[in-house]
């Protein structure tokens, strides 16, 4: 099944923009962890496509959001945020993985969105600024300008970031405003190349369905669990079937039938995730199917699972097994 929020790379077809007017390019959005990249992505696509939660370090992979309009198609990436506390006992691994990925986009990009939060720049953020590419055009991008109640002392604080990296243009917006979402839009556009579309026009993201699920299923379980649950917790798809609409019904949508499995490093991180006689994991899982059923615009039966693994983050092996690249 081809849902409407992941659709296939396109290298034809009929685009409304003929290919020598189209502009097209990668934009990155960095930033230290929970500082909002993931919901900037989800503005800017028009839909969720990377989960978001209060908890730090919830976005662990290269997420691709597509967004086309006009004579363009943006192509951002949401980046995990970056690590800067790499010997975390048994954390290591994945913090490398997580670094990596960050690094290696920055070096495919053509615009870098650099996010931090209105008014304010710590330690965390200066050693993300310390891997802006000075060859590439970067824009500072303060998010939650809502909640800087004297405009006039933002001026202070931008001249003191420059002094970290020059950038190419200063964006101050709220990321759920729709109108300063379309305003960088706008800013972004010029920066791109004037180059043929990579995407069908209808495209939201390059990540598969199977992936999503695993991804909501995350989601779920890191905003159920609050800050009792370290970070350290995965999920793994075993098993991703879908059946066709069944012939004859025209109410009959198909059904997509998933089997998950969350990953804990404790057997004290299991009992947390599963609850009081099941209760919590019982929600994540009906949770996680009502998103995914409107998402996929289709019916889906959800079983998750929990397992214990410890040490998981800290493996390398396991790593590339749960996805990680």
């Amino acid at each position: 099944m081809l849902s409407n929020l992941s659709m296939a790379r396109t290298n034809g077809g009929e685009q409304s923009v003929p290919t020598e007017k189209q502009r097209c390019g990668l934009i990155a959005i960095i930033g230290r962890p929970n500082v909002g990249k993931s919901t900037l992505l989800n503005a800017l696509v028009g839909q969720k496509v990377s989960i978001t939660s209060r908890k730090a370090q919830t976005t662990r992979h290269r997420i691709t959001g597509i967004h086309t309009e006009g004579d363009t198609q943006f192509v951002f990436v949401d980046t995990p945020g970056f690590q800067t506390r790499h010997t975390v006992r048994g954390t290591a691994a994945l913090n490398r993985n997580l670094n990596k990925t960050v690094q290696s986009t920055l070096s495919d990009v053509d615009v870098v969105l650099f996010l931090v939060e209105a008014g304010k720049f710590g330690p965390d953020d200066a050693k993300v600024a310390a891997l802006l590419p000075k060859e590439k055009p970067v824009l500072l991008v303060a998010n939650k300008l809502d909640l800087v109640h004297r405009r006039e002392d933002l001026f202070p604080w931008l001249q003191g970031l420059q002094e970290h990296h020059t950038f190419t243009e200063f964006v101050p917006l709220s990321a759920q405003k729709e109108a300063d979402t379309k305003r960088l839009l706008g800013i972004v556009r010029p920066y791109l190349p004037e180059q043929g579309w990579w995407y069908d026009q209808e495209a939201l993201t390059d990540r598969t369905d199977r992936f999503m699920a695993s991804e909501i299923i995350r989601e779920k379980l890191f905003r159920l669990t609050g800050d009792e649950l370290p970070y350290t917790s995965t999920v793994v798809i075993d098993q991703y079937v879908e059946e066709p609409p069944v012939p004859g019904k025209s109410k009959s949508t198909g059904l997509v039938k998933i089997a998950a499995t969350i990953i804990a490093e404790r057997e004290q991180h299991k009992g947390m995730i599963i609850g009081d006689k099941g209760e919590r994991l019982k929600r994540i899982g009906t949770e996680a199917r009502t998103e995914l059923e409107r998402l996929l615009g289709t019916k889906v039966f959800l079983e998750v699972w929990v397992k214990v693994r410890s040490g998981w983050a800290d493996d390398e092996t396991r790593l590339r097994t749960y996805g990680y690249e």
